[in-house]
């Protein structure tokens, strides 16, 4: 299999990645990215970003990415559109082979995999993706102030996208496929205290409804009675969790019950030396272009630090 040598290699795109590339080749790393599935990640899926700093008339998320993508290759990274197929961290330097076709031997890497929201799998909710669907309540709550939403899920991540819409809209439905959540007990406890959230137990999502352009209601059915109920509503909050993409680390790379990278307090490193994790793949709690961007920022100063420290001047580690 063919072979090449890399400083850096970022894997994965998106705010993190991107972020990650712009840092490491200012630095004079010569970061080669390997983009991923999805180049530009969950925000290529994206209609309007309203809440990311420096766009004060919000953009289109495609764009968005466009534009980072720009600025990366505007200090010479070299983006790769393909998978990263498999990794070996048992040595060093460390290897990945590229949609199994050749190796890159890399001093340094920098995972950016991110995660993806899990679906229920209905045709309707894909139809309606963007035109009233989100899984995302603090990306896409502010489109539907003072009308009525559907949340879906009963963990953390339902209550809380629950909680945080019901500051916004007048009433939020939270359907509850069981007779109890699995949220902790105070984020149960705020659910039901606060006035406008009505938890629809033991119910279940047969359709979303809509008018072909936009979402108008939620058609559920009691999986105890069978009675089907219409909820007029306009938007469809999905909040049954992520998954992070990073099922090729396993063998390495110490990580959740769910996936997610575990990284050292404070840093981006993992448990193996010169290995790096950024954004979602590492953050099951806030999860926005944001902060992916922040911890990209760091994976890329954590690898210079490294390489550093590896006494690696930049022209020897290319050799």
């Amino acid at each position: 299999m063919e072979q090449e040598k890399a400083k850096v290699l970022i894997i994965g795109s998106g705010p993190a990645g991107y972020t990650a590339a712009i840092y490491a080749s200012r630095a004079g790393l010569d970061p080669i990215m390997v983009t991923g599935g999805e180049p530009g990640g969950q925000l290529t899926t994206t209609n309007d970003v309203e809440n990311y700093p420096g766009y004060p008339d919000g953009i289109n998320g495609p764009q968005m990415m466009v534009d980072f993508q720009k600025q990366a290759e505007r200090f010479g990274t070299d983006i790769r559109y393909g998978m990263v197929t498999s990794v070996d961290f048992s040595g060093y330097p460390h290897k990945a082979v590229v949609d199994d076709k050749y190796e890159i031997i890399a001093d340094s890497i920098i995972i950016a995999t991110g995660a993806s929201a899990k679906y229920l799998g209905l045709p309707s909710e894909e139809a309606y993706y963007n035109k009233g669907v989100s899984a995302c309540a603090v990306c896409d709550g502010f489109f539907y102030k003072g009308k009525n939403v559907a949340v879906v899920g009963g963990g953390d991540t339902a209550a809380e996208e629950a909680t945080y819409l019901a500051n916004l809209c007048p009433k939020v439905y939270l359907l509850v496929r069981r007779d109890e959540m699995r949220a902790s007990q105070i984020m149960q406890k705020r659910v039901l205290n606060t006035p406008n959230i009505e938890v629809l137990w033991n119910t279940e999502t047969e359709e979303i409804l809509g008018d072909g352009d936009n979402v108008t209601g939620a058609r559920v059915v009691n999986n105890q009675t069978n009675e089907k109920t219409d909820l007029e509503v306009d938007g469809f909050f999905v909040a049954i969790g992520h998954k992070p993409n990073t099922d090729i680390f396993k063998d390495y790379l110490d990580m959740d019950e769910t996936g997610y990278l575990k990284v050292k307090p404070g840093s981006s490193k993992t448990n193996v030396e010169g290995v790096f994790a950024t954004g979602d793949a590492a953050d099951r709690v806030y999860r926005q272009a944001v902060t992916a961007a922040g911890t990209g920022c760091m994976g890329a100063l954590d690898a210079e630090r490294f390489l550093q420290e590896k006494e690696m001047e930049p022209a020897e580690a290319s050799n």
